[in-house]
C-alpha cells in the first residue's frame, strides 16, 4: 500500500479532499475567536462577571482537551468516514442553539461541546489526509491544515467587527450562531469522502481498501500489497496503553509537549494581544479588540507559507529547532525590556508571530508521521488534547500575570515556556521529510529509530503503515 499510496500523483482528489479536512481547523479558529468578539456585547446583556468571562472563555479549550483523546481513540476503533459529518453535525447543533441562550451555564455548555466536536475532527480528518497523501506532498498539505486555523481567525475578527458595526453589541447570538454557515459549507463539501484504504487494510477489509484505491486514484492494485503487517493487527486494540510503552513513549512525549509549549504563549498571545499592547501604550477600544487582533492572527498565518516550503526542503527538524530557537528572542526582548516603544513591542509581538509559522505547520504533520495506522488518530488526539492543557493554562494565568507580575516577568515566562519547547526539539525532534507513512514507525518496531529521513521507495516494499 505505501508503494501505491506514498508514489501516486498528486490529482485533483487530493486536492479536494485537503480542501474538505481543512474544515476541522478554519471552524476551531473561527470557533474560538469569534466568542472574543461575541463577549464585548454579551458581557453587559447578561451581567457578566470576570470568572462568567473566564468561564465561557476555557470551556471550549476544556472541550478540546476532552474530546482530543476519546474520539482519536474513536475514531482508531470505527473508522475516519463515519467520524467525519458526524462531528460536523454536532457543531452545527451547538452553533444553532447558541442563538437562544439565555445563561452563562448554557453558553458554557455549548462552547464545551463545541470544543470536544472540534478536537474530534482533527484526529479524524487529518489521519485521512495523510493517508491518502503522496508522500512528496504529505508535509506541505498536512502543514496547511494549520493555515486554515488562521485564517478562521482571521475570518472570525472581520465578521465580528462588521456585526458591531452594523448591529451592535446585541448581535451577539448572531456572532454564535454563524459558525453554523461554515459548518454547512464544509458538510457539502465532505460528501462522498471516501474511508482510509489503510484503515480498510489493517482492519481486515482488503477488498474494500482495493476498490476504494482504484476508484480515486485511478490505479489497480494486489490484494496482497495492501495486507497490513500482521504485528499491526496484533495491536489494534491497544490504543491510548501502545502510547505509552517503550517504542512510542518519547514521541508521545514529544508530539504532545511541543505542541503545548508552542500554543501556550500562542493563545494567550491572540486572546490578549490587545492588553498586552496597551501595557507598551498601544491605544485600545473597539477596532484594536477586533481588527487589531485579526491583525495579529493574519501575521501568524504568514508565516506558516515559508515555513510550508522549507519542512519540504530543509527538513522538519531543522524547521522545528531553529523556529523554536528564533521565537524565543523576541519574547526574552520584551522580556529584559518592559518600557519598550509600543512600536518596537508590536515589531516584536508580530515577529514572534511570524516564526511560529514553523511549529505551527507541523502540529499535526509530525504526529501523524510518527505513529502507524493503528493508532494514528490516538496520537494526533492525544497531542491535540496535551496543546489544549497549555492553551487554557496561558490563557487563564496571563491577564493574573500582567496585573500581578507586570509585563516583563510575563513575557519572561512566555520565553521560558518556548526555551523549553526548544529543548524538546532538540532532544526528541526526528526527521520524517521523505518518509513512506509507515516508515517511521516501522523503525521503532525494529528498534533503529533514526533521525535521518528515509526514501519513500526504500521503505515501500516494508512499510505497512
Amino acid at each position: 500500500m505505501s508503494q501505491t499510496i506514498d508514489n501516486a500523483p498528486y490529482t485533483a482528489f487530493h486536492r479536494r479532499l485537503a480542501l474538505a479536512c481543512s474544515g476541522g481547523p478554519l471552524l476551531d479558529g473561527y470557533i474560538l475567536s469569534i466568542v472574543g468578539v461575541a463577549l464585548i456585547g454579551m458581557r453587559p446583556d447578561l451581567g457578566l462577571s470576570t470568572a462568567q468571562v473566564s468561564l465561557i472563555g476555557a470551556a471550549a479549550l476544556v472541550g478540546m482537551f476532552v474530546g482530543g483523546a476519546l474520539f482519536g481513540v474513536l475514531t482508531d476503533r470505527i473508522g475516519r468516514e463515519v467520524m467525519y459529518t458526524a462531528d460536523l453535525l454536532v457543531m452545527v447543533a451547538c452553533s444553532v442553539l447558541s442563538f437562544w441562550v439565555d445563561s452563562v451555564w448554557a453558553i458554557a455548555v455549548l462552547r464545551f461541546v463545541l470544543g470536544m466536536a472540534v478536537a474530534a475532527d482533527y484526529p479524524i480528518a487529518t489521519s485521512l489526509l495523510a493517508e491518502w497523501l503522496p508522500a512528496k506532498h504529505r508535509g506541505r498539505l498536512l502543514g496547511q491544515q494549520i493555515v486554515a486555523w488562521y485564517a478562521g481567525s482571521v475570518l472570525a475578527y472581520v465578521v465580528g467587527y462588521l456585526f458591531l458595526e452594523l448591529a451592535g453589541p446585541g448581535s451577539w447570538r448572531w456572532m454564535l450562531a454563524s459558525s453554523t454557515v461554515l459548518c454547512v459549507v464544509f458538510l457539502v463539501i465532505r460528501r462522498g469522502s471516501p474511508e482510509s484504504p489503510r484503515w480498510l487494510a489493517a482492519n481486515g477489509r482488503v477488498g474494500d481498501a482495493v476498490r476504494v484505491v482504484e476508484k480515486h486514484l485511478g490505479v489497480r492494485v494486489d490484494g496482497r500489497e495492501l495486507m497490513p503487517d500482521p504485528a499491526e493487527r496484533a495491536r489494534r486494540s491497544s490504543g491510548l496503553r501502545l502510547l505509552m510503552t517503550p517504542p512510542y513513549r518519547r514521541r508521545t512525549l514529544f508530539c504532545g509537549l511541543f505542541f503545548l509549549c508552542q500554543v501556550g504563549p500562542l493563545f494567550a498571545m491572540l486572546t490578549f494581544g490587545p492588553q498586552i499592547l496597551s501595557s507598551f501604550g498601544m491605544p485600545g477600544g473597539t477596532v484594536m479588540e477586533t481588527l487589531g487582533t485579526g491583525l495579529i492572527s493574519l501575521v501568524f498565518l504568514l508565516g506558516c507559507y515559508p515555513a510550508l516550503r522549507l519542512i519540504d526542503t530543509k527538513g522538519r527538524r531543522p524547521v522545528i529547532v531553529w523556529s523554536f530557537a528564533l521565537m524565543t528572542v523576541p519574547l526574552a526582548l520584551l522580556g529584559v525590556w518592559p518600557t519598550a516603544p509600543a512600536a518596537v513591542a508590536l515589531t516584536a509581538l508580530c515577529a514572534y508571530a511570524f516564526l511560529c509559522g514553523g511549529p505551527n505547520v507541523l502540529d499535526w504533520t509530525y504526529p501523524n508521521e510518527l505513529f502507524p495506522t493503528e493508532i494514528r488518530a490516538t496520537a494526533v488526539g492525544v497531542a491535540t488534547s496535551v496543546s489544549r492543557i497549555g492553551a487554557a493554562v496561558g490563557t487563564y494565568l496571563l491577564p493574573l500575570s500582567l496585573t500581578g507580575l507586570g509585563t516583563g516577568p510575563t513575557m519572561l515566562i512566555a520565553a521560558g515556556t518556548t526555551a523549553l519547547g526548544l529543548l524538546v526539539c532538540v532532544l526528541w525532534a526526528e526527521e520524517t521529510r521523505g518518509t513512506a507513512l509507515g516508515a517511521a514507525p516501522a523503525a521503532v518496531r525494529t528498534g533503529t529509530a533514526k533521525t535521518s529521513a528515509v526514501p519513500a521507495q526504500r521503505v515501500a516494499q516494508t512499510a505497512r503503515g
